[in-house]
């Protein structure tokens, strides 16, 4: 298990959500330093602290910090049909910010896995060999991922998902949780796999694919 890459500078959290909990519960469970919180709703209603941590204000204070001094953390979660999340990244990257890769110390991580910036591998996880992440990809609570699965930017692999051997998920595609993904299957970009859906065949970019398993048949042979 290779532990999560170092976090030298203190974290910005963007979100005050669902995700962004589980998320300052990863920052703790890693002993990294956090600044502060920026959330809209948050500082429109004047709260001054979110979990015992300052309200910096709402995503203008970006415009306040200094690119050099801190690094940011994307709780926002994913919302099915809405770029939420990816707009915040890419325009926290667009002022120079980096988001550095997290990792929750219980995730079982190949030291051959690539983690691109902004990934987030939550409690539970399991990574195998040669498997790539890419930018701002969530891998959630107790998702599996076999080897060499490609994992493109933007993508969220909800909790308990299992991606076999060879999955490839393109950008901005959604596997919902409890979802299986057999060997070598694509996943077209912007897509949405339901939650407990077992896919046995690619699935076309912006398609949805929701049900439970495919109708069992004999197999050939003895």
């Amino acid at each position: 298990m290779r532990p999560s890459m170092p976090v030298s500078m203190p974290l910005v959290l963007m979100g005050a959500g669902g995700h962004a909990k589980v998320l300052y519960s990863l920052i703790n469970a890693c002993g990294l330093s956090l600044l502060g919180v920026c959330d809209p709703g948050l500082a429109g209603a004047g709260t001054s602290h979110w979990r015992g941590v300052p309200v910096l204000g709402g995503n203008e204070v970006l415009e306040t910090l200094d690119p050099d001094s801190v690094r940011l953390a994307n709780g926002i979660g994913q919302v099915v049909g809405k770029n939420v999340r990816q707009r915040i990244y890419e325009q926290a990257r667009e002022k120079g910010f980096i988001f550095p890769p997290l990792v929750h110390p219980s995730v079982w991580l190949d030291e051959s896995v690539t983690l691109s910036d902004g990934s987030q591998l939550m409690a539970g996880a399991i990574v195998q060999p040669d498997v790539k992440i890419g930018c701002n990809s969530l891998i959630n609570t107790n998702a599996s991922l076999d080897h060499d699965c490609q994992i493109g930017d933007h993508v969220h692999v909800a909790p308990g998902s299992v991606l076999c051997g060879g999955v490839v998920v393109a950008t901005g595609a959604f596997i919902g949780s409890g979802a299986t993904v057999i060997q070598g299957i694509t996943i077209g970009e912007r897509s949405i796999v339901g939650a407990g859906t077992v896919v046995v065949r690619d699935v076309p970019e912006r398609s949805i694919l929701t049900g439970p398993s495919v109708r069992p048949r004999p197999l050939a042979g003895d």
